[in-house]
């Protein structure tokens, strides 16, 4: 059976960790590597596109990563219970015409005893930005761990 540490019921520790790790991850923008950190059968709401099971997210990660180029992402928790996790987030991304924008959204997650993410809900707004405005600044991948983050960027 697949598991995915730290497992459920989260401390404050180990929600951060789930948390960091979830930014990892999709810090690689790798959707098929994504995808394994779901159920098989995972659940999700993102903008206005609902999903089910792993090859529909990875379907939805690769459509989203080619449209969102350059794309970082910083996540923070926000709350956690039990199997329960509330995250907000922020990715700056341009499209291919080179406009900048800032995403802004918050997701509510439930995992399974094993620490795979069965329920994902999204919400996520886009602020056109300036290239000069942009706060997210390090080499495509996972950040550094001494970049700041959300509250240290005041955002």
């Amino acid at each position: 059976m697949e598991t995915r540490p730290p497992l459920p019921p989260f401390s404050l520790e180990t929600a951060r960790q789930k948390v960091r790790a979830a930014e990892d991850g999709w810090n690689t923008r790798e959707p098929q590597r994504v995808s394994m950190a779901y159920t098989p059968g995972s659940r999700w709401r993102n903008r206005a596109e609902f999903v089910t099971g792993r090859e529909e997210i990875a379907g939805l990660l690769t459509r989203k990563w080619t449209r969102e180029l350059d794309y970082r992402l910083i996540k923070e928790i926000w709350a956690f219970a039990s199997h329960r996790i509330a995250v907000r987030f922020a990715y700056e991304w341009h499209d291919d015409a080179g406009n900048w924008f800032r995403s802004y959204g918050n997701e509510n997650w439930e995992f399974d005893d094993n620490g795979l993410m069965d329920v994902r809900h999204a919400s996520i707004n886009d602020l056109p930005i300036r290239e000069a405005d942009r706060k997210f600044h390090w080499p495509l991948g996972r950040r550094p761990d001494d970049h700041p983050g959300l509250s240290d960027l005041e955002l």
